[in-house]
């Protein structure tokens, strides 16, 4: 049986994370950076940097020495983000060059860059702050660009995962009335295969959410699950409480376009979108396996120390229905405004 008082008691430290985070917690896209061909030595960039608090990115573009300005860089200001065109002659090709992105080692922003073949196919790396620069390979083997990829899309969803924090309220959320092992094991499943057929369809274009209601409707799912943990402390029975995968797979069906809502921010590498959806969706699963393995882990270590008083399974209930309600009206004036 697992110990709900001891769930709780890590729910009740996690809430102010949670209000630290509100919203912004999918705020943290990648710059993007996108490299064509349009002639001999000739290329096309487009340089997209995400819109914090109303600021764009920090983070400058520095280009070959060996780069001439063809045509100057057009703004383009979206929502959310500032957009940069140009075009650059580079002497010799991308070969061997080096791009850097001034400023990215002060952010906690990746940059996803993809580079085209000009027939249609693409190279992916993910530059990171640890290392703010890449090295232009284009003539990169086939399983070279599709490992490159692969583990590209693999941290992208790790990361959206765990830096996800409505997302990761709800998985805790519902360990509040889930009842044993086996009971976890099936919900968290159900909660995957949902969200991982509606990931599928938003990113084939098959049938798709506007995203502030989707944004919405998540935080109301959060709210409800806890109000179903409310009335299960009081000795109230539902159909969330006697089958809790029940409420994961429906509720998943809304994440997964949640999820499909970042992978759009990321972009698809042309030719490997099936690759790297999966990859995402690994990710995503590996993330959310990682943390509740941590969560469970940490609960058992503290039931060595500690007796946890059973009313806190009741006022983290409490505690994550107050964080959700506030996030569903925060969405709701986001979406008319």
């Amino acid at each position: 049986m697992i110990r709900r008082d001891l769930v709780a008691a890590v729910l009740t430290l996690l809430i102010p994370l949670s209000w630290a985070g509100q919203v912004s917690a999918h705020d943290v896209r990648p710059a993007y950076l996108q490299i064509d061909p349009t002639g001999p030595e000739q290329y096309t960039l487009i340089w997209r940097t995400p819109v914090l608090s109303g600021a764009p990115l920090p983070v400058v573009l520095s280009l070959p020495e060996a780069a001439e300005t063809i045509s100057p860089p057009r703004v383009q200001a979206l929502p959310g983000s500032r957009v940069e065109r140009q075009m650059i002659a580079l002497p010799g090709g991308l070969a061997g060059e080096r791009i850097a992105f001034v400023g990215l080692e002060a952010t906690i922003t990746d940059v996803l860059v993809r580079i085209g073949d000009g027939d249609g196919g693409y190279a992916t790396e993910l530059v990171r702050p640890s290392s703010p620069w890449i090295e232009l390979d284009p003539d990169r083997g086939a399983l070279a660009i599709a490992i490159a990829i692969a583990m590209t899309y693999l941290r992208q969803g790790i990361d959206h995962i765990l830096s996800g924090i409505d997302h990761l309220l709800f998985v805790l959320a519902l360990l509040l009335i889930v009842r044993d092992w086996r009971m976890l094991v099936k919900t968290v499943t159900a909660f995957t295969v949902a969200h991982s057929i509606t990931l599928a369809l938003a990113t084939f274009g098959l049938f798709r959410l506007p995203p502030g209601p989707v944004e919405v409707l998540i935080a109301a799912s959060i709210m409800l699950v806890a109000v179903e943990a409310v009335r299960r402390e009081r000795g109230r029975t539902s159909i969330a409480i006697e089958w809790p995968w029940v409420v994961a797979f429906a509720f998943g069906l809304l994440h997964g376009f949640g999820f499909a809502g970042a992978l759009q921010d990321l972009g698809l590498p042309q030719g490997d979108v099936p690759l790297a959806l999966l990859m995402f969706n690994v990710g995503v699963e590996a993330g959310q396996m990682v943390f509740i393995t941590v969560v469970l882990t940490a609960l058992a270590a503290l039931n060595r120390l500690y007796t946890i008083p059973r009313y806190a399974t009741l006022v983290s209930s409490y505690a994550i229905g107050i964080v959700a309600a506030f996030w569903t009206i925060e969405r709701l004036q986001s979406a008319f405004t």
